[in-house]
């Protein structure tokens, strides 16, 4: 597995005579990422948020914090828990403050380092700024980020922690978000069975139906979920029935572009066996009501993805029972357990 080093290594000592006497300050010593050789590049510039121990620390108190909600209630990991690939588990659609109910279910958070974009709607085009949407939505945490601020700056911890972290020490939304990020950064999902095998690594090799998924998943789910982060990042409308309820749009809110109408970001399968619900709203519960869903049915609701087109003018993916078989076989090859035990990420 190659390592990338964001700095070198080091502690540095300062002192201060203010008292003729010495003090020692803490330096924040860099941290490694992985960097999956099976992976494509890093869409984050880590030269402007470089990954500390101290940052990372910072940012994993902030995302299990529920200071950052309105009522103190509600942190991150609310609705993105490790086990299951950090997602709400059991709920269709995102919980907030005091029961409010969201839009859409929560996505994974893994591999956003990768990420060109963020949400379902791509409403979000980089990492540092993603968190200010739920932080600041009236069905998730409601709040603003001048009083989350207020309340990190009356606190002494935060104080102390801010001013390790970050050069300038300043409790300040900006390094807010960057240590959140740095935190998100080091979540990266990439040692699956699947990982192993394609990196030939400790002799992992998959079974005849697993690789019979593989080979029916490259011919015929590949294009959306493309490369090893199994995403090409677009924006599709894949047929799925308008729920009259919602009404969602999906990319269409961000643009107002017809053409994004009903439009929602590919998602990556990594973990896929674990991060259900799936659909922008959760509406399908098993994989095999995904997979029935491609097969019978998507529908035309005007603006369906032309790589759902099947020669006779419906929209979907024909799949043979035993071809759902082994596309559930092979998905499942794509949990990566290390990553939802790790226990970098666990709450404290």
């Amino acid at each position: 597995m190659k390592k990338v080093s964001l700095l070198i290594l080091g502690l540095v000592t300062f002192f201060s005579c203010s008292d003729n006497s010495s003090q020692e300050k803490y330096v924040p010593i860099p941290l490694q990422m992985e960097l999956p050789t099976n992976f494509p590049d890093l869409a984050y510039n880590l030269d402007n948020n470089p990954i500390t121990d101290a940052g990372f620390e910072l940012g994993k108190t902030l995302f299990y914090d529920g200071k950052l909600s309105s009522n103190g209630a509600i942190p991150c990991a609310f609705c993105h828990e490790q086990a299951f690939a950090f997602t709400h588990h059991g709920h269709t659609l995102s919980h907030g403050v005091n029961g409010a109910v969201g839009l859409r279910n929560a996505q994974p958070i893994q591999n956003l380092a990768y990420q060109t974009s963020f949400m379902w709607d791509g409403a979000s085009t980089h990492l540092d700024l993603q968190p200010i949407i739920p932080l600041t939505s009236e069905v998730e945490m409601n709040e603003t980020l001048s009083n989350v601020i207020n309340k990190l700056q009356a606190d002494s911890y935060y104080q102390e922690q801010f001013g390790i972290a970050f050069d300038d020490g300043e409790v300040n939304s900006e390094n807010m978000l960057k240590a959140l990020s740095q935190f998100m950064l080091m979540m990266v999902s990439s040692n699956s069975k699947y990982d192993k095998y394609v990196r030939e690594e400790d002799d992992v090799t998959l079974t005849a139906t697993e690789l019979d998924g593989l080979n029916t998943f490259q011919n015929k789910c590949s294009t959306c979920h493309a490369t090893d982060l199994f995403t090409d990042q677009t924006f599709r409308n894949n047929g799925l029935p308008v729920n009259p309820q919602l009404d969602d749009k999906g990319r269409y809110n961000v643009l107002e572009n017809p053409d994004d109408l009903y439009k929602f970001r590919v998602p990556s399968l990594r973990n896929v066996e674990v991060s259900y619900p799936y659909m922008h709203d959760g509406r399908f519960s098993t994989l095999d009501a995904v997979l029935n869903f491609y097969d019978t049915n998507a529908v035309d609701n005007g603006n369906v993805d032309p790589e759902l087109l099947r020669p006779d003018g419906t929209y979907g993916i024909t799949l043979s029972d035993y071809e759902k078989e082994s596309l559930i076989a092979f998905l499942k090859t794509l949990t990566d357990t290390q990553f939802l035990e790790d226990e970098r990420f666990a709450e404290f």
